[in-house]
């Protein structure tokens, strides 16, 4: 699949493509679907639901609004199936909220790829969805209900919103439509009280590794705009010794590190799933143990913020690479395309969904292996949840409009 996604427009084969993933889902599914000998109705129809779903997407895509790239789209499916099957491994009515969000956020991602065919329209709307972002993240301060310490979780009835994964996208599009052109002193310095107001409010929610995630996408947008190496060490100097200075008047900040690297003297305590995750994942060898038939599924957030474990252990180590890389292969289909680029809006927005998704899977994996802190972030489209896979399809909008013309006309 990956080696496909590198191919010229012209010879990526959709529908062989397409055939393979479907299998794969199917195969992969068929241990959930029949468990334990027993078919599960619920399962087996949200499965063809999915596979019905995507190659209807696909063609209508290709044969009535006559796309010739569909590749990432491709990528974005094969990912949400992965995501769909360890849901439903853990509990049936997950794959069905899972299947409800992959639809959702397909959906998104056409109705952002329209929107974004003018950069007028995006200039015009910059300013709104600067002001649903500040609102959204306030609203989040006042309602949302504490989720390990940290206030992500918005109650609506019976559903919850992490109002976070929605500004991550208002943050890349606002940052790249308000820097679209060589803007005024004013304009730009609007753009950076909005960065500081959205990473400030993160860290009162005590949502660090989200804070960290608008950081780098800030510096990325600041670059991608710039390329002034210099003013970009400044804002980090900056940023660390104001992360100094929160660390020195609020020493509980630290004290949510202070098991990084030494997760083994907290085995049963602080460490408990990071050393699961390690225990666990090397049992699953190149092939893994099987779907479903894994330890670390009992611990707590195996699906969420530890699913790159689920996947080591029973997907095994050669399906987890292949999930890296082709993060990787975004971050290259990003960084090429947006060299050829009609405008820097998408230029800006392409480089920046590429980062934010590169850096937070680093995050994620890292994170769980403990080479870095587990800050508690969601491996994109991987993790079970219906905000962040919302969130994923609308970022990789960005990346699929690189490709786009940047005509100032509704198209």
């Amino acid at each position: 699949m990956v080696a496909a996604v590198l191919r010229k427009e012209n010879r990526f084969k959709w529908f062989p493509i397409m055939l393979m993933v479907s299998v794969f889902q199917a195969v992969s599914s068929a241990s959930i679907v029949f468990r334990d000998g027993v078919l599960q109705p619920k399962l087996l129809y949200a499965f063809l639901g999915l596979i019905a779903y995507e190659w209807l997407f696909i063609i209508t895509d290709i044969k009535i609004f006559k796309s010739s790239k569909i590749e990432l789209e491709v990528i974005g499916f094969f990912l949400s199936g992965i995501s769909m099957v360890i849901s439903g491994s853990i509990y049936s009515d997950y794959a069905v909220k899972q299947l409800i969000s992959i639809i959702i956020g397909s959906l998104i991602f056409c109705i952002m790829l329209w929107f974004m065919r003018s950069t007028d329209r995006a200039m015009k709307f910059r300013l709104p969805v600067a002001f649903m972002a500040v609102g959204l993240l306030a609203l989040n301060l006042i309602m949302a209900r504490a989720v390990n310490g940290a206030l992500n979780w918005i109650n609506i009835g019976s559903f919850s919103i992490q109002p976070s994964e929605i500004v991550k996208v208002a943050f890349i599009f606002v940052g790249a439509a308000t820097l679209e052109k060589l803007q005024t002193t004013r304009s730009i310095t609007r753009y950076v009280i909005f960065s500081i107001g959205c990473i400030g409010a993160l860290f009162l929610m005590k949502d660090f590794g989200t804070a960290l995630i608008f950081f780098v996408t800030f510096i990325i947008i600041a670059f991608m705009r710039s390329g002034d190496l210099r003013t970009i060490a400044m804002v980090c100097t900056g940023a660390l010794l104001g992360a100094m200075l929160i660390i020195y008047f609020k020493p509980y900040v630290a004290n949510r590190f202070a098991t990084y690297r030494h997760v083994w003297e907290y085995i049963n305590e602080k460490g408990f799933q990071q050393t699961r995750v390690l225990i666990y994942s090397s049992s699953g060898g190149l092939f893994g143990l099987g779907i479903g038939k894994g330890r670390l599924r009992e611990v707590y957030a195996a699906s969420t913020d530890l699913v790159f474990g689920i996947l080591c252990e029973e997907w095994g180590l050669i399906l987890a690479i292949t999930v890296i890389l082709i993060f990787t292969v975004l971050g290259f289909f990003a960084i090429k395309n947006a060299r050829k680029a009609r405008s820097t809006f998408y230029s800006i927005a392409a480089a920046a969904a590429a980062g934010l998704f590169i850096f937070q899977l680093s995050l994620n994996v890292f994170g769980v292996t403990d080479l870095l802190p587990l800050t508690g972030v969601t491996l994109p489209f991987i993790s079970r949840g219906g905000s962040s896979m919302l969130c994923s399809w609308a970022l990789l909008s960005f990346i699929r409009s690189v490709g786009m013309g940047g005509g100032g006309t509704d198209e």
